[in-house]
């Protein structure tokens, strides 16, 4: 399972909590397997990510299309102010997201390439992310299938002091960006801080 859909419901104003029982109702009844749902903390607010996992496009755009022509997408539709749903694929070298208790913190980032920059990012990756996760563990790093080239990632934390420690460090210590990595990159870059929602597999 290296396809993955990211989805980003954004809601009103305290309407993440109220939307997640619908949310997870929805994924039950639908195809893919559930990775981790999230709540924005620090970032745009009022926010939640859903990622699944599938075996084919052809059940990923399934379920893309459930949402679509549905009356009530994710079940929430009241609570909801927009609704984004993304296709990537995890870059060839990762395992397969996990459930288990990583967290809480979780940091989303996402990074524009520049339009022939998914392969060579993928290769300086590789090459660095081993020895990046001697200092925090990577939940997954995709790439997108519609929309935009980019590339985006998904780090737990135990707390924010020990994000700070982590990245600090990394760079101190040269393991850090991938050696080239940001020579592929465009400066249009993003990053957000979410915890798990109650029913989500990744804590």
């Amino acid at each position: 399972m290296n396809l993955y859909e990211l989805a980003t419901l954004d809601t009103v104003i305290f309407g993440a909590g109220k939307a997640a029982p619908a949310i997870e109702a929805w994924v039950k009844d639908g195809k893919g397997r559930l990775c981790g749902a999230w709540g924005t903390d620090i970032g745009t607010l009022n926010r939640v990510f859903v990622l699944r996992a599938f075996d084919s496009l052809g059940d990923l755009y399934a379920e893309r299309e459930r949402a679509l022509l549905s009356d009530n997408p994710f079940g929430c539709v009241e609570h909801l102010v927009s609704l984004d749903m993304q296709s990537y694929r995890a870059l060839d070298f990762l395992p397969p997201v996990e459930p288990g208790a990583h967290g809480p913190i979780y940091e989303f980032r996402t990074y524009r390439t520049k339009i022939n920059g998914i392969v060579p990012t993928m290769g300086k990756w590789a090459d660095a992310v081993p020895e990046r996760e001697a200092y925090s563990k990577l939940t997954v790093a995709m790439y997108g299938l519609d929309g935009e080239p980019r590339l985006t990632q998904i780090w737990p934390y135990e707390s924010l002091a020990a994000r700070s420690e982590a990245r600090a460090k990394s760079v101190a210590d040269g393991k850090w960006p991938p050696k080239g990595g940001p020579d592929w990159l465009t400066p249009d870059m993003t990053s957000q801080i979410a915890l798990p929602l109650a029913f989500s597999p990744l804590k």
